[in-house]
């Protein structure tokens, strides 16, 4: 024997045919990040849901920008912009700085390029 104890090692076999050992779930479900964070995550990638949202992040890859300067690069209104702004803003995806009257946009962190390129490069498989 190899020194482990058969009668410790509870093995069900689920609907699916396969054999689980009960120790493996449990170790699954501890390493599980908390339900509150599963909910933020999910609540984070609904932000990435909104194809209007991605083409201004992703105009924002190459720099910083006005929301003037924006809307003329994907041919939308300031309004429309400035909404849209707000809510990659309180999702801390961009941030702004302001210059005189101006304020300008741009992406938070590396995080946001890496997981737009990540995307990208997923559905590009």
């Amino acid at each position: 024997m190899n020194g482990e104890n058969k009668q410790d090692t509870q093995v069900n076999t689920c609907s699916c045919g396969r054999e689980h050992v009960a120790a493996d779930i449990v170790r699954i479900l501890a390493e599980m990040p908390p339900e509150e964070e599963l909910y933020d995550l999910a609540d984070f990638f609904k932000i990435f849901a909104d194809c209007t949202r991605i083409r201004i992040l992703c105009s924002l890859l190459y720099g910083e920008m006005c929301v003037s300067e924006i809307g003329d690069a994907l041919d939308m209104t300031q309004s429309a912009i400035s909404h849209q702004l707000r809510v990659l803003k309180q999702a801390k995806l961009v941030k702004n700085r302001r210059e005189g009257k101006t304020i300008y946009y741009s992406l938070s962190d590396g995080h946001i390029i890496s997981i737009l390129s990540q995307g990208l490069e997923h559905i590009e498989e």
